[in-house]
């Protein structure tokens, strides 16, 4: 539909109206626009100027070294036998950056101490809170303006949890299984799930308590007191408590925080699996049987070797 308007002068002032109202939409429009580009890049240079962190990372290594509780390299006891198991997850309960050997537990750069309870009795890492990690996955992140400058040259953690997958033959047929391995000081959990099947606990549990499932089929058990090996090279300098799982392993390279950074520092911690699941021989044929009455003895990492780059 046409207007038709028959003053000349009112067509101009009509027509000056609709140019007017034209140039201030398209004002309007313009100003959301670089408006919100503005906003966004706003936002990205939010983003850019962030503070960096250290990130702390696992990492699992078959053929890293096999070490003791001291620190050394060591294979297997008579009538033992082991096997490097496949690593689902893991977790830790406390991080501690150590200047130097001679260093005591404690004196160090702690940056992490994970949630404890004493629901279950005396005091225990509280799995239900715990920080269950993959390989790779950041397990800590920590700004590094709340680290202390200085040259760390080992790093100090307490893993608290294990999961992984074990071989093993039961009646005749080679198998695979989930073991769940709770090698902390002392854990309390509600319950909690190793592959499929959940298990109901309510209470604390010893380091070296594990629960096995296969074919949908649960088994639970506790290696002996002491048995787990937590490997500390710095054994003679900077002891740690019996029974604990403070595992200690150097950086290949020491590492400086001068407390400029610009930029993240991520640290991996390679843990050793090499023949960490061991077990007593009955059968020697160096396949785990638990049916032929082959106990689980031992469960621990058996080194950590940390880069930070």
């Amino acid at each position: 539909m046409f207007t038709t308007i028959r003053n000349p002068r009112s067509a101009f002032l009509f027509l000056t109206s609709s140019i007017m109202k034209k140039l201030l939409l398209f004002s309007a429009l313009a100003l959301v626009f670089f408006g919100c580009k503005k906003d966004e890049e706003s936002l990205l240079a939010d983003n850019s100027t962030s503070d960096p962190n250290v990130i702390f990372r696992f990492a699992f290594d078959e053929n890293q070294e096999r070490l003791d509780n001291m620190g050394n390299s060591t294979g297997l006891p008579d009538g033992h036998a082991g096997q490097s198991p496949s690593i689902n997850f893991i977790s830790a309960h406390y991080m501690e950056m150590i200047p130097n050997e001679l260093t005591w537990l404690g004196d160090g750069e702690i940056l992490y101490e994970g949630p404890e309870t004493t629901v279950g009795g005396e005091e225990a890492i509280d799995f239900d809170q715990a920080n269950v990690v993959q390989e790779g996955e950041d397990f800590l992140v920590v700004p590094l303006s709340s680290v202390s400058p200085g040259t760390y040259e080992y790093i100090r953690t307490s893993l608290s949890y294990q999961n992984f997958l074990v071989d093993f033959i039961a009646a005749g047929f080679e198998l695979t299984g989930t073991l769940a391995s709770f090698i902390g000081y002392n854990n309390y959990m509600t319950s909690y799930t190793i592959e499929e099947q959940s298990v109901d606990v309510n209470e604390n549990k010893l380091q070296g308590y594990w629960g096995f499932e296969t074919i949908g089929q649960v088994t639970t058990g506790q290696t002996p007191k002491g048995a787990t090996t937590v490997p500390n090279p710095l054994a003679g300098t900077s002891p740690i408590p019996p029974g604990s799982c403070l595992v200690t392993g150097e950086l290949t390279s020491p590492l400086t925080i001068t407390g400029n950074e610009t930029e993240d520092i991520i640290v991996t911690l390679s843990l050793s699996t090499n023949q960490s699941f061991e077990w007593v021989e009955v059968n020697e044929d160096g396949i785990w049987e638990p049916e032929a009455g082959e106990n689980i003895v031992d469960m621990g990492i058996r080194g950590l070797i940390a880069t930070a780059e």
